[in-house]
């Protein structure tokens, strides 16, 4: 039995980062994404769940009013996401909380800063020569110059964080590290002998739930898995049906079925059956 909880479920996420108690292990681990102008001196956690739009969605989405060290304001949403057309629902989302700035009667629309951070237990990149771990995104110009400094996106796909113990050096590295591999931890690395990490270690650990905090965790576990299994395989059908076109274009122009078996990766009896299901292909 697993000795720390998934920090991907929505009852793990929000252990480690959304109670009051865990308010410092938040900034921390946001600090090591946000830049020096906005490094959090305080910050305040809103109820994000009372959004009506989409109110089983947003179970795992925190709303952060943060102040800097400076005295400046800003606004962070943060969630981890396992969804459908994620790039438009980040960029939904983020409306909301420019919309809440409207104030009544005259005002000149100066809006605070936005920023919008998705630790993400999935890969959206669809090209694998272009995916990167982690995508700090901004709107820019044709020149590639900055065009809007108030609106901030910070993408983890942390799928794609691949170093080991050894390789970590900074204070992000750890916290990703930490995240990634939390699950399968029986004990706390050597190199996460922080503070900050101990007491993450010790929010985390499942023999510190009460029993019924351990069946609501149990059940968003299955939550969790059900939904994941469910995104994975709309995936790879995905993937299937990209391929399968790729081979009824290839039998259009008169290839071999061997051929076209060796250019999709598909074996000959899966287009055989497919093929000759949609295209009246006969053997």
């Amino acid at each position: 039995m697993p000795r720390y909880l998934n920090p991907y479920t929505d009852f793990g996420f929000k252990k480690l980062f959304g109670e009051e108690a865990s308010r410092d292990l938040l900034t921390d681990f946001l600090n090591q994404l946000l830049p020096s102008q906005h490094q959090i001196a305080s910050l305040t956690l809103t109820n994000a769940e009372q959004l009506p739009d989409q109110p089983m969605e947003r179970r795992a989405i925190f709303d952060l009013h943060c102040i800097s060290h400076s005295g400046e304001r800003f606004i962070v949403e943060m969630q981890k996401a396992r969804l459908r057309y994620f790039k438009d629902r980040a960029l939904f989302y983020t409306t909301f909380p420019i919309r809440e700035q409207a104030q009544r009667g005259e005002w000149d629309f100066r809006l605070t800063p936005i920023y919008f951070i998705a630790i993400l237990d999935f890969e959206y990149d669809e090209q694998e020569e272009a995916r990167r771990f982690r995508r700090d995104v901004a709107l820019r110009d044709q020149y590639g110059d900055l065009f809007f400094d108030k609106l901030h996106f910070r993408f983890l796909q942390m799928p794609l964080f691949n170093k080991t113990e050894d390789e970590l050096e900074s204070r992000f590295d750890k916290w990703c590290y930490f995240l990634k591999h939390l699950e399968d931890m029986d004990q706390i690395p050597a190199i996460l002998k922080e503070p900050i990490f101990e007491k993450a270690f010790r929010i985390a650990e499942l023999a510190s739930l009460t029993p019924q905090q351990h069946r609501a965790y149990e059940q968003n576990l299955l939550d969790y898995w059900g939904s994941k299994a469910a995104l994975d395989t709309a995936k790879e059908e995905g993937k299937l049906e990209g391929k399968l076109e790729v081979a009824r274009q290839l039998h259009a122009m008169g290839m071999e079925m061997a051929r076209i078996a060796a250019a999709t990766g598909l074996d000959e009896a899966t287009l055989r059956l497919r093929l000759g299901e949609k295209e009246g292909y006969r053997p």
